[in-house]
């Protein structure tokens, strides 16, 4: 009957975002993500390989369906809420400290926003959860036979999102320093290391061979981050993005529980270490989401205890309050972060509120305007026509939904855009995209504005703030060898 309760929440969720992933347009990172699916190989600038390679799936099964290719990010922000209560319930919890850890993670906003969109953090964050699961079930039953699991969940987590090997730092830090050195001595223990290591082997030899490139980027949009003020809401995010903020006590009570057994102690620190890391180093709220669940299963299941201590009225009054501000906090993020309606004021209010969300609008007009350019061209331009992009969401549009229009293979730099190379047949007319028109003048002869980009309904993101024209211009001033040694972009 438990498993039938989380069964339940899990799928409430999921239906949720089946039912509004339709809407609104392709996030400018699932253009990237479709692109380098196109181009499928053991590693890309900006990540490793294993979302690429679930995007390529997603298109063998789905064409170019939105609600298809987001089914994996919401099979998988299931399968999280699902294992959050398990950890529970392997915690010694009962149904009401698993249901309570369960419905936290469903309501949490990250958890949240991870089922409305194709991202790599979605699939990393269900890694982190699946770690610290099967830590729980190797200290529950001290079988050493669990770091295999642990290795295989660590071997997947590398192949999607370098960021958790600060999770990892926090899971060997846990080993040293509590009781659980003594696996140290176990062979399972290593046999989980080297399980771990074969999996990520593929992409690091890639990255051995395109000379540690995924690195620079990182340090290039850390540097960015940092410089925009990104991580200047790590510790709030804390309390409002990564979890409910009514589940906070949660987490609070389960950190301390931690830290005050023993025999779970280890689950601490793989919580302290990542949040301290990123927090002394920078980084942004979001990172550390993958930490919380299982704070609120070892908190629902202390709180479960000290509520069954309590009189019958008061422990309902209790569960009450809880209950209604998570649910209550809950709807207002839903209400800020997912597609509930194509227009009208919940549309208005998600717009307002997400960020992410205004980055959906606009990309088919922006395809459709470029094709109605190339086709007022003359023929003997069309025959010789180039276009490029400014950043992967406009390379990726072009290269995916471009394709309807017959348009060419787009020409970008950045990103593994420019491990791609850059092109070799003769051109003579360029459709240059995301460039102000002094960099248009500095790299092509003879532009002119020929187009402008936005969207009809006049909604503000980058591409209608930041790169409003579009051009038609002549050849490169330089060989495009040149152009390529000059211009390695990081996006």
């Amino acid at each position: 009957m438990d498993d039938a309760v989380l069964l339940a929440i899990a799928a409430a969720i999921a239906i949720l975002h089946l039912l509004t992933n339709g809407r609104y347009g392709f996030h400018r990172d699932e253009l990237q993500f479709l692109s380098d699916a196109r181009h499928i190989d053991w590693g890309f600038v900006a990540y490793p390989p294993f979302t690429a390679f679930v995007e390529r799936v997603s298109m063998a099964l789905f064409g170019l369906s939105m609600v298809g290719l987001r089914l994996f990010s919401v099979i998988a922000q299931a399968a999280a809420i699902i294992v959050t209560g398990l950890m529970a319930r392997e915690l010694g919890g009962r149904r009401l400290a698993q249901v309570t850890a369960a419905l936290a993670v469903a309501l949490s906003p990250l958890p949240l926003f991870e089922g409305t969109e194709f991202q790599y953090s979605t699939f990393d964050y269900l890694w982190w959860v699946l770690i610290a699961y099967f830590t729980i079930r190797l200290l529950r039953t001290e079988n050493p036979r669990w770091w295999l699991a642990i290795g295989a969940a660590v071997g997947l987590g590398l192949e999607t999102k370098y960021g958790i090997v600060f999770f990892i730092a926090g899971l060997l830090a846990g080993v040293v320093l509590t009781p659980a050195r003594r696996y140290l001595r176990s062979p399972w223990f290593w046999a989980g290391i080297a399980l771990a290591l074969v999996i990520f082997l593929p992409n690091f030899i890639w990255l051995v061979r395109h000379d540690f490139i995924s690195y620079h980027f990182l340090q290039h949009i850390h540097a960015r981050d940092v410089g925009e003020g990104r991580a200047n809401s790590f510790v709030k995010g804390q309390f409002l993005v990564c979890v409910n903020l009514f589940a906070v006590p949660l987490w609070i009570v389960g950190l301390l529980t931690f830290l005050l057994n023993p025999r779970f102690r280890m689950l601490a620190w793989m919580y302290l270490v990542p949040v301290v890391v990123f927090l002394l180093s920078k980084g942004r709220d979001y990172y550390t989401a993958g930490a919380y669940p299982m704070l609120l299963a070892m908190g629902a299941v202390t709180c479960e205890r000290w509520l069954g201590a309590l009189p019958g009225w008061s422990r309902r009054t209790l569960e009450s309050v809880f209950f209604a501000g998570l649910a209550a906090y809950g709807a207002l993020v839903i209400a800020g972060w997912v597609p509930l309606a194509s227009s009208g004021p919940l549309r208005d209010f998600a717009l307002n509120h997400s960020p992410d969300l205004r980055e959906e609008i606009g990309w088919h007009e922006l395809v459709k305007t470029v094709a109605q350019i190339r086709d007022s061209l003359p023929a003997d331009q069309q025959a010789h026509l180039g276009i490029t992009t400014g950043n992967y969401g406009e390379y990726g549009a072009i290269d995916i939904l471009g394709r309807a229009y017959g348009l060419p293979e787009p020409i970008g730099t950045t990103n593994s855009e420019w491990l791609r190379g850059y092109p070799t047949k003769k051109i003579t007319t360029v459709i240059a995209l995301g460039i102000r028109p002094e960099e248009a003048d500095q790299l092509f002869t003879n532009c002119r504005v020929a187009g402008h980009n936005g969207n009809s309904e006049g909604i503000h993101n980058e591409e209608l703030d930041d790169h409003p024209f579009i051009f038609v211009c002549g050849p490169p001033r330089k060989p495009w060898s040149v152009v390529w040694k000059e211009h390695q972009d990081f996006g």
